[in-house]
C-alpha cells in the first residue's frame, strides 16, 4: 500500500505554533505518513506566520492560499473552494484541524461534505458563549469529526455532554503546552541577547519579573469603545506595574482606524514592541511577573511557563486555568483588572514561576499520541471519500 497522505490546514499564528509540536513528532517518524500543508493565508504578516516556519522548523506549506484578512463570511467564501480543490488532488487519509479560527471551520465544512477523515486538535474547549465566532466553529467542528483529541479532561466531558464519546474521543494532552515546554530553555538563553537587541533600538525593558506581558488582538476588543475601554484597562494596570506589549497588526491597524493610537503610545508605564517570533516571545512570558490578554493560547501558555494570567474577556475556554487560580477574568472593566493585579502581585509574590501548578495539559507528549492515531488510522486504507 502506499504511503497515505495526511493534509494540515493552518491559518494564524497559534495554529503554526501548534502544529511544530506535531511537526517535529512527525520528523521522526519517517516515511510512515506523508504531511501536506495547507496555508490559508487568513494571518498575511510574515511575523505571524513565517517566521514559525523559519523558527520552529515546521515543512513549508504545500499549498498557500493568501486568503487575508476580511469579515468571515469573505474568509470561508474565499478558502472553501481551493480547500475542496487541493483534497480533490492529494486524497487524503484524514485532514487535521487546529482549534477554533475561520480556516478550521473552512476545513472542516470541506472535509465534512468530501467525506474524508477529520482530526480536530484542541477538541471539546467550550466558553459556552455562541456570540462567541470562535465558539461556533469548534462546536461544528467537533460535531463533523472522526477523531477528537481532547487536551484536558474537562474538555472530554463537554464532549459527552453534546454526545460525542467513545473511540472517536483522545485525552491527548495539549500541543500547545509540548512546544512551550520544548523552547522554554532556548527562549531562557535568548533573553539576554533580545534585551540587548531592543536597547539598541532605544527600547529599554523592564527586568525579568520586574513586568507584565500585554496581548490584545481579538475582534470584539478591537472595535473603537471596546478598544478604549481595553486602553484604560492597560493605563490602570502601568500605574502598577509596567506592562510591554507586543502590538498585533490587527489591532495597530484598529487603533489608528479608531484615532487612538496616539492615546495608546502615550500610556505612561507601557512599552510597544513589534511583532516576536514565538522563541523571542516566549522569552518575554517567561520573564514576566504576570500576563495581560484577551488571547486563549496565552492563558495556556502563561500557565505552563508558572505566570498568572488577567483575561481581558467575560468568558474562556481554558476554565481549568481559572478554577486553579492562575487566571482572572475581568472583561474589559478597569477596576476589574485593577483589582485582579493587586491579588495576583499580592498572592504570588516576587516568584510565581515556581510554585507548583497542577498537571493540566500533559507531560509534553501529546504530539506523539496524536500522531499514533492519525497514523494508525491512515494505516487502516479507508479509500478517499469514504471515511
Amino acid at each position: 500500500m502506499s504511503t497515505p497522505t495526511i493534509v494540515v490546514v493552518l491559518g494564524n499564528r497559534p495554529q503554526f505554533v501548534k502544529h511544530a509540536a506535531l511537526a517535529r513528532a512527525w520528523a521522526d517518524r519517517g516515511g510512515e505518513a506523508r504531511q501536506v500543508i495547507i496555508d490559508t493565508g487568513q494571518h498575511y504578516d510574515h511575523a505571524l506566520a513565517g517566521i514559525f516556519v523559519d523558527e520552529l522548523s515546521i515543512p513549508a506549506p504545500d499549498y498557500s492560499l493568501g486568503i487575508g484578512s476580511a469579515s468571515h463570511a469573505e474568509q470561508l467564501a474565499r478558502m472553501l473552494p481551493p480547500i475542496e480543490e487541493i483534497l480533490l488532488r492529494e486524497k487524503p487519509a484524514s485532514v487535521v484541524l487546529y482549534g477554533d479560527t475561520n480556516s478550521t471551520l473552512g476545513g472542516a465544512l470541506v472535509a465534512s461534505k468530501l467525506h474524508v477523515p477529520i482530526a480536530h486538535v484542541e477538541a471539546g474547549l467550550r466558553s459556552f458563549d455562541m456570540r462567541m465566532p470562535e465558539e461556533v466553529n469548534r462546536v461544528l467542528t467537533d460535531h463533523v469529526s472522526t477523531m477528537l483529541f481532547a487536551p484536558t479532561d474537562a474538555a472530554v466531558r463537554n464532549l459527552a455532554a453534546e454526545g460525542i464519546t467513545g473511540e472517536r474521543v483522545h485525552r491527548s494532552g495539549d500541543v500547545m503546552a509540548d512546544i512551550a515546554l520544548a523552547v522554554a530553555a532556548a527562549a531562557d538563553a535568548r533573553r539576554d541577547s533580545i534585551w540587548r537587541t531592543l536597547a539598541s533600538r532605544g527600547i529599554e525593558l523592564p527586568d525579568a519579573g520586574e513586568y507584565g506581558v500585554v496581548t490584545v488582538h481579538r475582534a470584539a476588543n478591537t472595535e473603537p469603545d471596546a478598544l478604549r475601554e481595553v486602553l484604560e484597562c492597560l493605563r490602570v494596570a502601568a500605574q502598577r506595574l509596567p506592562l510591554v506589549f507586543p502590538l498585533h497588526p490587527r489591532t495597530e491597524a484598529f487603533a489608528e482606524r479608531a484615532g487612538l493610537h496616539l492615546e495608546l503610545a502615550s500610556i505612561e508605564g507601557l512599552t510597544l514592541l513589534p511583532p516576536l517570533g514565538y522563541v523571542d516571545m516566549t522569552a518575554l512570558v517567561r520573564g514576566a511577573r504576570v500576563a495581560l490578554t484577551d488571547s486563549g493560547g496565552l492563558q495556556k501558555e502563561a500557565f505552563v511557563h508558572g505566570v498568572p494570567c488577567i483575561t481581558l474577556r467575560d468568558r474562556t475556554e481554558w476554565t481549568e486555568t481559572v478554577d486553579a487560580g492562575w487566571n482572572i477574568l475581568v472583561g474589559i472593566d478597569a477596576a476589574a483588572t485593577d483589582a485582579a493585579l493587586v491579588s495576583h502581585l499580592e498572592g504570588f509574590g516576587d516568584t510565581p514561576w515556581d510554585l507548583e501548578r497542577p498537571d493540566l495539559y500533559g507531560d509534553g507528549h501529546a504530539s506523539t499520541q496524536i500522531l499514533d492515531v492519525l497514523i494508525r488510522h491512515a494505516g487502516v486504507g479507508v479509500p478517499f471519500g469514504l471515511g
